[in-house]
């Protein structure tokens, strides 16, 4: 078991994934960001969600703002760009963006 744990931390919190930058944006979230960002949401903060109407409302309305949360974290959230890899923030904005714009609708 203790072996299980440690290969899923080296696989969260690799520096700089090899695969990462093959990856699509959505590939990416939910490797590294649904598992707070469910479904557009925040399992930690209520308010902090990916949803438009909560985004708009902490002053982020475009993927360059997103990517740069990602990329660099903001608040309690770490940044993410050495896991996220070259690219891999604005890919994951975007698809954060798209389904924001969307509603987040449910897979």
């Amino acid at each position: 078991m203790p072996l299980v744990v440690l290969a899923l931390v080296v696989l969260v919190f690799w520096p700089r994934a090899a695969w990462a930058d093959e990856l699509s944006g959505v590939q990416l979230f939910q490797n590294h960001c649904a598992g707070c960002h469910v479904n557009g949401g925040n399992i930690l903060r209520r308010s902090k969600t990916l949803k438009l109407e909560a985004l708009e409302a902490n002053g982020i309305t475009s993927p360059g703002a997103i990517a740069t949360i990602a990329a660099q974290g903001r608040g309690q959230m770490s940044g993410y760009a050495a896991v996220l890899g070259d690219g891999g923030a604005e890919a994951v904005a975007a698809y954060v963006w798209a389904q924001a714009q969307a509603g987040w609708p449910k897979a």
